[in-house]
């Protein structure tokens, strides 16, 4: 009895009010102090950064209020420059906020150094795949006096006479001697 008497009761209203009042003018100025610190709704559209070398960064980020970090440098793009960007996350376009760090993808100064594989005494068949698997490219063509035909005698890099081993950038053009099958 007593029970329902107090849910009656006007101050038991009157105190359920306030206590509504005080969780929504908590809740209201927590929302709004929350926009105002995480600048809600302010963003900046992230530019094409492309193309552009690493030494102009810093001042085209500082002027977007932008950071950086270059996160990957391992893929030549031989139509851009060296240390210039390949790629951007995000990408450019997107709406971010102001202070965002952008993630880059730089071009390396040049392809990487590859070791040249060891081709002597080994059909041409075979020196191709290995020369086309690691990343060479197939030159010239000679041929000297060998009983062992189409077998590879020497291998060579620009007209130079080269052992297996050394490192030669991606793409580097190898030239093989073979044998013509003459004595």
């Amino acid at each position: 009895m007593n029970f329902l008497r107090f849910l009656l009761n006007k101050s038991f209203y009157k105190q359920l009010f306030y206590l509504g009042l005080c969780v929504f003018v908590l809740f209201w100025s927590v929302s709004f102090s929350l926009k105002l610190i995480t600048h809600h709704q302010e963003y900046l559209e992230v530019p094409n950064l492309e193309g552009i070398p690493i030494t102009a960064l810093p001042t085209i980020m500082k002027q977007e209020d932008l950071r950086f970090e270059i996160i990957d440098s391992t893929r030549f793009v031989p139509t851009l420059p060296p240390l210039s960007v390949i790629d951007h996350i995000p990408s450019a376009g997107s709406e971010v906020k102001k202070n965002r760090k952008i993630y880059l993808t730089v071009n390396p100064s040049g392809y990487r150094q590859i070791t040249v594989p060891n081709l002597i005494q080994i059909t041409k068949r075979n020196a191709e795949s290995m020369i086309n698997s690691v990343g060479f490219q197939l030159g010239e063509i000679t041929y000297k006096d060998n009983i062992g035909k189409d077998m590879v005698l020497e291998i060579a890099h620009e007209g130079k006479s080269i052992t297996p081993g050394v490192l030669l950038p991606k793409t580097s053009k190898i030239d093989l001697v073979l044998g013509n099958g003459k004595r």
